[in-house]
């Protein structure tokens, strides 16, 4: 138990960037990648008309599914925000100058540009609820579907 608690310690004390949006190299990689987000957002969109089409969303469980897609929607325009604005526009430049510290800079020198690319970069506030929904979700849907009959001849018992 000691061994967890200096691990955790170590972890906590000791912090490496997250490097929670991934960067890509110039141009192909990251048109592929926003891409990829606009393809999953229409995708969730889809997804959420669907499950609201066929009225699903009455059930307890696909609702929350449907709440984690339109978090996910979200988070990947947050992510794709982010991307635009430090790697496609060049418009933020972040340098590390310590363990706990960044300097955040803007080409256009606005601290409105900076705190909007300090808040699109905390993405984590979108992904975490999304993730949380669709493991309720998941957990509901099993929790109220009922246990699958066996058939007798699968079963090993023998018919009359």
């Amino acid at each position: 138990m000691w061994l967890f608690f200096l691990l955790s310690a170590l972890i906590v004390l000791l912090p490496v960037p997250a490097l929670a949006t991934q960067a890509h190299s110039d141009p192909e990689g990251l048109y592929v990648h926003q891409f990829a987000h606009a393809f999953f957002i229409i995708s969730l969109g889809i997804f959420i008309y669907w499950i609201r089409f066929r009225d699903l969303v009455k059930e307890t469980g696909w609702r929350y599914i449907q709440y984690a897609a339109l978090f996910l929607i979200l988070w990947n325009t947050d992510a794709a925000i982010a991307h635009l604005l430090d790697e496609q526009l060049k418009i933020i430049e972040v340098e590390r100058v310590g363990t706990w510290h960044i300097k955040i800079t803007s080409t256009d020198n606005t601290v409105f540009t900076i705190i909007f690319y300090y808040l699109v970069k905390l993405d984590h506030l979108l992904c975490v609820p999304a993730l949380f929904f669709f493991s309720a979700g998941i957990r509901k849907l099993l929790k109220d579907t009922p246990a699958p009959k066996t058939d007798p001849m699968i079963a090993g018992e023998s018919s009359p």
